[in-house]
């Protein structure tokens, strides 16, 4: 018997679930409110944990492969004197935690994704939006309007941040400021001086700011993301907008000459204002029913632990396991997205948290500060490796 699961969204939670999706041998619809699927933004970070999943879909190999970096360290620098506070070796993560560490544009990893989707029969609709959902007996109703009503056995809403599906089923409210302000820019390592290209991933950490630079497209470009305590006027939603270097230069505060050096060389930055959800409560809040919530429909999370991709792309293979067993006669759609939800949400959860408690490191001042430099200095790579998170 044929089943079929409806996603909303087409980003990169929304393809991998299509992906999860046909590998469980289910039909998948996509319904994207964009009439073209392109990411845009910069780069994002890849840990073993997400990696091993995309090597086992086949996705590591050919043009994305080729596409992304893969950095040989991760190094932490104190952003007012520019002095090393520690080191995390992440070229050897496939030889440790069976796959690679890698650094890469969003555009290319969708690219990949939708691909993947595609050739496995996934059905396309883009200029669709997902506004209304309902569950009726063994079935969900959507509204992907313009267009006719659809029905399927199950949905999975991966409609970001903002869900329309979210508010249906949790409830919960709108997400909430965190008071933080990512700029993201790229830049060609080619226009850049010699010391400021680079060939790992660098953080400076100062107080109430911190800089993230590492290289995507195979090594040619930089990607460059610094968060700044502020706030900034405009849509909440709008998360790439154009931004300006010099209100971005005045909210860094006595940084170490690098630093500012590094942030004048991008030549253009976008801004976005992040918000978030509190960490994960219960399993209720990843599944209800027939309809699931994957990535940050579910459990978006600050930046700060590099994760927000990786759990999406985690949360999809799990979907891929439940939605196996799952044939309405001896494990149901509702039985097999609990299932779904109890084996993650106390995961997210902690991933969630461990990212709101790094951007208080990250950020902290005074005695905190200190003791954060002191702990580094001391542990440098035993501190900033995370076995937990990589080895699952």
């Amino acid at each position: 018997m044929t089943r079929e699961l409806l996603v909303a969204g087409g980003g990169i939670g929304g393809l991998a679930a299509a992906i999860a999706a046909r590998r469980a041998g289910w039909e998948a619809r996509l319904f994207e409110q964009a009439w073209v699927l392109s990411e845009v933004g910069a780069g994002i970070q890849l840990g073993p944990n997400a990696t091993r999943i995309l090597a086992e879909w086949g996705l590591l190999e050919g043009e994305l492969r080729e596409r992304a970096f893969t950095p040989q360290r991760v190094r932490l620098r104190d952003g007012l004197d520019g002095g090393e506070l520690g080191s995390l070796s992440v070229g050897d993560m496939e030889q440790r935690y069976g796959a690679p560490y890698l650094t890469v544009h969003r555009a290319d990893l969708q690219a990949a994704l939708l691909a993947a989707a595609r050739n496995a029969g996934m059905r396309l609709h883009t200029g669709r939006k997902v506004e209304k959902v309902s569950e009726h007996e063994g079935c969900v109703r959507a509204t992907a309007g313009p267009g006719p009503e659809v029905e399927a056995e199950a949905l999975v809403a991966a409609d970001g941040l903002w869900s329309e599906v979210r508010a249906q089923v949790v409830g919960d409210g709108p997400p909430e400021r965190t008071g933080h302000l990512a700029y993201r820019g790229l830049v060609l390592q080619a226009d850049l001086p010699p010391p400021l290209r680079s060939r790992e991933v660098t953080v400076w950490l100062a107080p109430r700011m911190h800089l993230v630079t590492y290289p995507v497209r195979g090594g040619d470009v930089l990607n460059a993301v610094c968060i700044v305590e502020g706030s900034v006027a405009g849509d909440p939603r709008d998360w790439d907008q154009l931004a300006v270097r010099t209100e971005l230069e005045a909210a860094l505060g006595p940084v170490d000459a690098q630093v500012r050096e590094q942030i004048a060389a991008i030549p253009e930055w976008r801004l976005w204002a992040l918000h978030d959800r509190p960490p994960v409560p219960t399993a209720d809040y990843l599944a209800q029913g027939r309809i699931a919530l994957l990535g940050d429909a579910a459990h978006p999370m600050r930046p700060y632990l590099a994760q927000g991709a990786g759990m999406a792309i985690e949360d999809a293979r799990e979907l891929q396991r439940v939605l196996a067993i799952a044939d309405d006669r001896v494990v149901d759609v509702p039985t097999a997205f609990r299932r779904y939800a109890l084996n993650r949400w106390q995961r997210v959860a902690r991933v969630q948290a461990r990212s709101r408690r790094n951007g208080t490191i990250f950020h902290a001042r005074g005695p905190l500060r200190a003791a954060r430099n002191l702990g580094l200095r001391m542990l440098g790579g035993r501190l900033m490796d995370q076995p937990w998170l990589y080895a699952a």
